[in-house]
């Protein structure tokens, strides 16, 4: 028994005809009637009573009935949800990032990807980027991201990276004198009190090493995992801080202009945050994925490029 045999059979019962059954399925009556006499052949029975100009199902077909018409309903859910895997419409999304970015920046981007697409269940884990990286490596994930410079193994035959460096920016209380400077230095900042993240991040380093450069006081007041909760601080008037970009595109984003307490300048020496959108070398990527992932880092070389000096 297979579906040609299947289908042929339910439309005959539907219209009660072997050539209305043949019409509706574009073949030939006679290749209808074949079907179905191997049909019965291989039951044993009869599936037909001829009534006038009709053909009836049998009382032993209705037991048939029953099942074809539950088998072709699954066969065409599957044939629709396949259709809507291609189109994008249906799938999972499986995505592991450092824990700054998931605060705003995935879920700003991952409901902009959705729009429409409300069959599309997604989850956002959030990990150190070590763990990150160890998490695509085992090909657990469709896509991860992560702080570049805090991963051991840049090389692994198991994960494929794609590097993406951002500027930091100086965020400055919207009152301060310092607005008016076109670009901040540390000498701007010298004894001032900073918002950074942990003192061994990469960010953080590379400032101290500039305020060093530059024989100034390097003062780190508060310190954070990530920027995010640091914006507080710059907002009060209590520190300032030389954040990247992503972090100050997420701070735009979550503050009506009207509302906006910090001003954004550039920072020399440049600062660099140094990250990876990291895939699995041998997990094949979804249509659905491959669409986000594609949508992610447009975004990314959009941020890397926006003028953020009059955004308050």
């Amino acid at each position: 028994m297979n579906l040609k045999q299947l289908r042929a059979f339910s439309e005959v019962v539907k219209t009660g005809s072997v050539s209305e059954a043949a019409r509706r399925l574009h073949r030939t009556q006679p290749a209808v009637s074949a079907v179905i006499s191997s049909l019965e052949d291989e039951l044993g029975l009869p599936l037909f009573i001829r009534k006038g100009m009709r053909l009836k199902p049998a009382p032993e077909a209705q037991f048939l009935l029953r099942e074809a018409n539950e088998i072709l309903q699954k066969v065409e859910n599957a044939k629709n949800t396949m259709i809507d895997v291609r189109q994008t419409e249906k799938g999972v999304l499986e995505i592991v990032s450092m824990p700054g970015p998931t605060v705003i920046l995935f879920p700003y981007l991952i409901d902009q990807f959705l729009g429409l697409r409300k069959q599309v269940r997604v989850t956002l884990k959030t990990k150190t980027s070590p763990e990150v990286e160890q998490i695509i490596s085992a090909q657990n994930s469709d896509m991860g991201f992560a702080d570049f410079d805090l991963i051991e193994d840049h090389d692994g035959v198991l994960v494929d990276h794609e590097v993406f460096d951002f500027d930091c920016l100086c965020a400055i209380p919207v009152d301060d004198p310092l607005v008016e400077k076109s670009s901040i230095t540390p000498e701007d900042l010298d004894g001032k009190p900073l918002a950074t993240l942990y003192p061994d991040h990469p960010t953080t380093i590379q400032v101290r090493q500039a305020f060093e450069s530059f024989d100034v006081m390097f003062d780190s007041y508060f310190c954070a995992q990530y920027f995010i909760p640091l914006f507080t601080f710059v907002e009060r008037g209590s520190a300032y801080s030389v954040m990247d970009r992503m972090s100050v595109q997420c701070y735009l984003w979550q503050k009506a202009k009207a509302e906006r307490k910090i001003v954004f300048r550039p920072f020399v020496p440049q600062i660099i945050l140094r990250t990876s959108i990291i895939t699995p070398s041998y997990r094949p990527m979804s249509m659905l994925a491959q669409q986000f992932h594609k949508e992610f880092r447009q975004s990314l070389l959009e941020i890397q490029l926006k003028d953020f000096s009059e955004n308050y």
